[in-house]
């Protein structure tokens, strides 16, 4: 089996700990290498050494630091393929997504090659007598990013890539399932001009998060996972004196409204919810069409779009729709959820739990499935499921539809399906969520805007990437002053590029 690494001061280090997690191939079910799980001096060492590095990155110019950016985006497509294979090799994602998952990476990088404009500071002429002010945005130090399975380039990439821009060092412990993406990544940065030491890969589990946010020299913490762990590390990053923004689970409504253009509605509605077998915090997972004219037709649309859907391994093509999901546990849970709302009276059209694909009977494949009659007291409806399955949750009107969507727990995406451009403004005013789709079904930002959710799918207080990074990934300074000195003679003639 092969063992992999970690990635420190510019190359790949065996782990010393001893101790190790396999790495699955989820379409075979088979261990296919095993990551080491660090220590927590190993992980002290780690950041020691960034902490050394960063003093020259730091103060590196950042047009300088932009131009590693620049070598790192076209490294990144100069090895697309590749990147795409490592992301559905240990994840199971089609290749068409994996493509996906590092492209919507690469274009934050191609953001961070433009930040010498974003970390610009103010300046105030004559604020006073004789007195001028001005702030510089400078570098934290050390910081660290937690990154969870289901985006293996995307979401590292998204850290990264601002972080090193505004000239920190990072310590990235990417998720123990998916290590081999952030690792080659890793090394494309060394390629593109990165000083070895300023980014540090470190594998490892609960151990090695704890060390992240106890150790003192990290200064700010970045993680994206479930509710229960982002609100944990929260709390003990800012018990800790650690910035932090932490990103947690979702239960994303698809408001659809009798005028909408229902073949439109079900086709985006089978995208985002089946999309990576569900396994995406943008993933649409319950339905919401208003008036049961409307819900009657929409799933006379969705049925046969939901029935025709190919699962599959990577490996059998470009036209497969998606693969399986992460784990054997997984799938377990996601099969006893469906069976939850079975027993708790919803109406399951499309049953998934007895999927089997000759050859591949160890994978963990989870068929398409789809309920009717979902109420917000069921488990299937409250519980993110993060899996390939769709909830229906009929309504009366606009009114209610929207008070559900409001009330519920999580708030990270949400979208509408109308003709009607009164109704979808007012749901953009009012709606309570931090991404809204208008006839977009995964309202992702592009990068140039910021990704964040409202309620518990979000603990701190700025978001990722965009303008909301550079400012998480830098401290102000504000200077005051006032010179009694005249003004120096002589003059310098020579035009001096800036290094």
């Amino acid at each position: 089996m092969k063992e992999l690494t970690h990635f420190i001061d510019g190359q790949r280090v065996k782990g010393t700990s001893g101790r190790f997690a396999d790495v699955f191939n989820p379409a075979t079910g088979e261990a296919i290498a095993r990551v080491p799980l660090a220590t927590v001096q190993e992980l002290n060492d780690a950041v020691a050494r960034a902490e050394q590095a960063q003093k020259a990155w730091g103060a590196t110019n950042p047009q300088r630091r932009a131009r590693v950016m620049m070598k790192f985006g076209a490294l990144i497509n100069e090895h697309m393929d590749e990147l795409a294979e490592l992301v559905s090799m240990e994840h199971g994602k089609t290749l068409p997504d994996a493509r996906g998952d590092v492209q919507r990476g690469l274009e934050v990088v191609e953001l961070c090659m433009g930040a010498p404009s974003l970390l610009k500071g103010e300046y105030t002429d004559n604020g006073g007598p004789g007195i001028d002010l001005y702030s510089m945005r400078q570098p934290l130090g050390v910081v660290a990013g937690i990154t969870p399975f289901n985006f293996p380039a995307m979401i590292p990439l998204w850290k990264m890539a601002p972080a090193l821009s505004s000239g920190n060092a990072m310590i990235l412990k990417p998720s123990e399932r998916v290590p081999s993406t952030s690792l080659r990544l890793a090394e494309l940065l060394i390629e593109a001009g990165l000083p070895a030491g300023v980014l540090q890969v470190v594998n490892g589990d609960k151990d090695t998060v704890d060390a992240i946010l106890d150790n003192d020299t990290v200064q700010a913490v970045g993680f994206v996972g479930s509710t229960p762990i982002a609100q944990y590390i929260y709390g003990r990053a800012a018990s800790n004196g650690k910035r932090a923004q932490c990103f947690g689970g979702a239960k994303n409504h698809m408001i659809i409204m009798p005028d909408a253009d229902l073949d439109m509605a079900a086709d985006a509605l089978v995208g985002a919810s089946f999309g990576a077998a569900g396994e995406r915090c943008m993933a649409i997972s319950v339905a919401v069409p208003v008036g049961k004219e409307t819900a009657d037709a929409l799933v006379e649309k969705l049925l046969p779009r939901i029935e025709k859907l190919k699962v599959g391994p990577y490996t059998a093509g470009e036209d497969v729709d998606y693969g399986p999901v992460i784990t054997a546990a997984s799938k377990a849970r996601i099969e006893g959820l469906i069976a939850s709302g079975v027993d708790g009276g919803a109406s399951l059209l499309v049953d998934g739990r007895d999927f089997a694909l000759q050859g591949y009977e160890n994978g963990f494949f989870v068929g398409p499935s789809m309920f009717d009659n979902v109420t917000p007291d069921m488990e299937i409806y409250k519980q993110e499921i993060f899996g390939p399955v769709l909830t229906q949750v009929r309504t009366g009107t606009y009114e209610e539809a929207l008070e559900l969507v409001i009330d519920n727990e999580y708030g990270n995406g949400t979208a509408i399906y109308t003709a009607d451009g009164d109704t979808a403004r007012d749901f953009a005013h009012r709606v309570n969520v931090g991404m809204v789709g208008i006839n977009f079904p995964i309202p992702v930002p592009l990068s140039y805007h910021t990704f964040g959710g409202w309620k518990k799918s979000a603990f701190g207080d700025l978001n990722q990437y965009g303008p909301d990074a550079f400012r998480f990934y830098t401290k102000t300074k504000t200077v005051t002053a006032r010179w009694f000195s005249g003004i120096k003679e002589g003059g310098e003639f020579n035009f001096k590029a800036m290094d």
